[in-house]
């Protein structure tokens, strides 16, 4: 995959010690550290001068999805508890929001939590209470072997994302190691969430608030919102010594007209906030390779096509988006919806983005091996001072504002 011949998960390594790990939101969200590395020099500053530290002529780019309360319970007779974690509708290709609208019945991949105490054949039920009555959910396999289960529900006229909203936990990440509660309903949410679908936040948004967005307006630094729901791949280990070999899975990515207009017109100058935003940008030009190249399935991108193509024979990123403009018009369409397994680790050469305004990552994580990938082996620098000076780490940790040159 990288054109580097060794690759070894013990250098993406480092020591993170427990009571650095943020397991909690500071009270304000703009109120977090702020390390800011800029062609070789970091500067500690506060996030809610963020405006200051950001070149002039960047335009930045969020992720608008929304996390969806993706864990549900369920209850045996024998006091025996299932949990199923919502993964992705089925079938996988189907938009997210129309997935979020089914009314009646729906069909999800699932992670199925104690599934030895869930027989085949059996079918779970649960009673939610509400102000207007009460909902009866129940679940049963549609495909054992596969993880696929079909919920369905009285009063049917209840939309899927109302019942989640009613029945789910919010699915923090694992590390943080401690039961949701209701203050991370909102607080593990950007205040620019928009679309349901994600089982995990894009976390460098956490500290953006109105205050940082006036002081990015008075600076006339612009910015746009796509969006990519994120899956709990994102959590997934790298198990493999050589990184390479780790298995992404794909996430579903909506690219609107407006998008792709203003993407164009700031070509050079995109600075996106959070790994999930750098890895939509970034798959934006594969998606417009593939369109240029003829392939017959071109909003679908595997983890192999961005090693697969000598360099001089890809397009610039203006070709690429101008390509994805042009299927656009050509198709009369207002949004592209894609999917995306895109791999960045080092060796890799980033297309679209300038650099990333991102938090700080888990050990040995795929998104370490995109920061090493962004500004080459000085991350493992950035992380030793970061260290040293206190900073609060991972989902509801300190930020840093990371550019190459």
């Amino acid at each position: 995959m990288s054109s580097l011949n060794s690759l070894s998960l013990q250098q993406f390594q480092y020591d993170l010690p427990d009571d650095r790990i943020a397991r909690f939101p500071l009270a304000e969200r703009d109120s977090s550290k702020l390390l800011v590395y800029r062609g070789g020099t970091i500067t500690h500053a506060t996030f809610r001068d963020l405006a200051e530290y950001i070149p002039a002529d960047s335009f930045l780019v969020f992720n608008n999805t929304k996390v969806i309360p993706a864990r549900l319970l369920f209850t045996k007779a024998t006091g025996a508890t299932i949990e199923l974690f919502l993964l992705n509708p089925i079938p996988a290709e189907q938009p997210m929001n129309l997935a979020m609208e089914q009314q009646g019945s729906a069909v999800w991949q699932c992670m199925i939590g104690n599934r030895k105490r869930w027989k085949p054949e059996e079918t779970l039920h649960t009673t939610l209470e509400t102000t207007e009555g009460s909902i009866r959910l129940s679940v049963s396999y549609v495909d054992y072997e596969r993880s696929t289960v079909e919920f369905s529900w009285q009063p049917a006229s209840e939309t899927f994302a109302h019942l989640i909203q009613l029945a789910g936990q919010i699915p923090l990440p694992p590390y943080l190691k401690r039961t949701p509660t209701d203050a991370d309903r909102s607080t593990y949410q950007t205040i620019y969430s928009r679309n349901d679908g994600a089982v995990a936040a894009p976390t460098a948004g956490l500290h953006f608030t109105n205050r940082v967005f006036e002081s990015l307006a008075q600076r006339g630094i612009g910015h746009d919102y796509l969006t990519l729901h994120v899956g709990a791949g994102t959590f997934q280990p790298i198990k493999a010594d050589d990184p390479r070999l780790h298995v992404m899975h794909a996430e579903q990515v909506i690219y609107t007209r407006q998008n792709l207009e203003n993407i164009r017109e700031h070509i050079g100058h995109l600075l996106p906030v959070g790994t999930t935003s750098m890895r939509s940008l970034e798959s934006l030009y594969w998606f417009g390779v593939k369109l240029l190249r003829n392939d017959p399935n071109p909003f679908v991108l595997d983890q192999q096509f961005a090693y697969s193509i000598p360099a001089d024979e890809l397009p610039t990123p203006v070709e690429a988006v101008e390509a994805m403009l042009q299927y656009i018009k050509v198709h009369h369409l207002e949004t592209i919806v894609a999917h995306t397994a895109i791999y960045v680790t080092p060796g890799y050469t980033m297309k679209m983005c300038r650099g990333i305004i991102t938090n700080f990552h888990q050990p040995g994580s795929t998104l370490i091996l995109l920061i090493a990938a962004l500004i080459g082996p000085v991350w493992r620098s950035i992380y030793k001072e970061a260290l040293e000076n206190d900073y609060r780490f991972l989902s509801y940790g300190d930020s840093s504002l990371l550019l190459p040159s």
